[in-house]
């Protein structure tokens, strides 16, 4: 009997951390899901500073006012506000000019990717050449040694006649050949 309400006890928990666990669970995704309120428009903010931060509006200089920026145009067109006289992500630089240094930092980084690229592929060509002048020096070195090898054996059998020309080198039959021949 006891073992019954061991396991009714511990079934009993388990239920309990699970439902605890799921309350937990879906308050916690209710009160995440609350939706911002929606963000001021841009003809309310008055001056640069407070304008620029956000990236949907464009100050223009001229009218000294907030608009939004014309999402449909890559650039805002001369009708809304000059591109000289626009201001976009921040107040000290115009438009044009943003437009001019990113291009030039896009262009600069492109570049820089393109000659690496290139740099890799002409390192691997050159890692390939290498490995045949290694081949042809290691068969220089071979023919080289092979020939060394052949004027020594060569030297030696030289030099065997005339130590036995001269006596100096008897015959293998024995050892006292030498003296037989006087």
């Amino acid at each position: 009997m006891s073992s019954f309400s061991t396991e009714r006890q511990t079934s009993t928990t388990w239920w309990f951390c699970a439902a605890a666990l799921a309350y937990v669970s879906f308050v916690s995704l209710g009160e995440c899901q609350t939706t911002p309120p929606p963000p001021p428009p841009c003809s309310s903010y008055k001056n640069c500073d407070s304008c620029v931060p956000h990236a949907k509006c464009l100050w223009c200089l001229t009218t000294n006012n907030c608009s939004e920026y014309p999402v449909s145009w890559l650039l805002p067109p001369a009708s809304l506000c000059q591109l000289s006289e626009s201001r976009w992500g921040v107040c000290w630089l115009n438009f044009e000019a943003l437009i001019i240094s990113l291009a030039v930092v896009g262009g600069t980084i492109l570049i820089s990717i393109i000659v690496c690229c290139c740099c890799c592929c002409c390192c691997k060509k050159r890692r390939s050449r290498p490995d045949r002048d290694e081949e042809r020096f290691a068969r220089r070195r071979e023919e080289i040694k092979q020939r060394a090898e052949e004027r020594k054996v060569e030297r030696k059998a030289r030099h065997d006649d005339i130590r036995r020309k001269y006596g100096l080198i008897g015959d293998s039959d024995h050892p006292y050949s030498k003296f037989e021949n006087e």
